[in-house]
Parts: structure tokens; C-alpha cells; sequence
């Protein structure tokens, strides 16, 4: 059983509803072509606009319907716009724990990203695709390989790619995606 985890393509903004460029709108369709012979059974997403109009045209070439689900919703840094966003990120992949006010840490938003992986692997459904956003997905990738950090956060392309084999020990995160 394999996982693609994918960080959503180019969208016009930050909010839920923010839809997807048109360069977005082409890179979904570069994604669903490197994705459609990987054998899909399933897609989940992040209820967002973006990370479901990313992989809407996999859906539809596979004959799939795509799944919701609040846990792969973007990580809350902290309740309000601060201009220095990039400093607190990175400040909590050195501290998994931090909290700023009105936001989740990355141990919170990493377990909760791992409660669908482990529901997904349980079932056994075969290879799932997992559309979610950035910081999230570096945070998954944190968690099956600790050496992971802001840095690599930085170096995340939109879209992006990584597969998890979970089938092999330890299970090591891929990046499978060529920008």
C-alpha cells in the first residue's frame, strides 16, 4: 500500500475558498497525469477549495469520488496575520509544542494529519492520494523523518508529491514529484 501525500497546486490565496490559478488549474492537470497509472483506489482532501480543485481532474480520469475530511485542513499558526509568520513557523519545527494564541501546535496539527493516515492504512483500501497544504505536508514528512525542517518547508513546490510505501520498515517519506 502506498500513500501520495500532495500539497495542493497554485491557488489565489490563503482562505478556504481561494480557488486555484490558471497556472493551478494546468498543474492539476500535470498532476492527474503523473498520478492516474499509480493505481488509486481512493482520494482524500483537505475540504479547501484549492487542495480539492487540485486533485478534481484525478478524480474525474479515475472514475473517483473525492472525500473530505477536516483533519488535512492547513495548520493554524496563530489566531491572527503577524508579520513575522515566518520566524514563528520556524520556531515551531525546533519545538513541536509551541503554541502561539488562536493556533495549533505542530505536534497538534501533526496528529491529527496522522489520525487519517492511520485510518487509511487500517482499511487496506490500496493506494490512497492524500491532497493536502504545505505546512501540514512537512509536517507528516517530520514525522517519518525527524532530520525534517523549516528548510525543507521552504523547498516545497505547489504542487508536490511524496509517497509513503507502507509496506516497507522503517517507512521513509519519497519526494516523487518533478517541478
Amino acid at each position: 500500500m502506498n500513500l501520495f501525500l500532495v500539497r495542493h497546486c497554485s491557488a489565489e490565496g490563503q482562505e478556504a475558498a481561494a480557488p486555484l490559478t490558471l497556472a493551478g488549474q494546468e498543474q492539476a492537470m500535470r498532476l492527474a497525469d503523473f498520478l492516474q497509472e499509480k493505481e488509486i483506489a481512493r482520494i482524500i482532501s483537505s475540504p479547501f477549495l484549492r487542495a480539492r480543485q487540485s486533485v478534481q481532474p484525478l478524480a474525474d480520469r479515475l472514475g473517483l469520488s473525492i472525500d473530505t475530511d477536516e483533519r488535512l485542513t492547513e495548520r493554524v499558526l496563530c489566531g491572527e496575520n503577524n508579520p513575522d509568520w515566518r520566524t514563528m513557523l520556524q520556531r515551531t519545527f525546533d519545538d513541536l509544542d509551541l503554541v502561539f494564541t488562536g493556533g495549533e501546535s505542530s505536534r497538534m496539527a501533526m496528529n491529527r494529519a496522522l489520525g487519517v493516515i492511520k485510518e487509511v492504512t487500517a482499511s487496506g483500501e490500496g493506494n490512497i492520494v492524500l491532497a493536502t497544504h504545505g505546512n501540514l505536508l512537512s509536517l507528516l514528512l517530520k514525522h517519518y523523518d525527524e532530520r525534517t525542517g523549516y528548510a525543507d518547508w521552504e523547498r516545497l513546490t505547489n504542487p508536490d508529491v511524496y509517497q509513503l510505501s507502507l509496506s516497507q520498515a522503517p517507512v521513509r517519506p519519497v519526494r516523487i514529484w518533478e517541478a
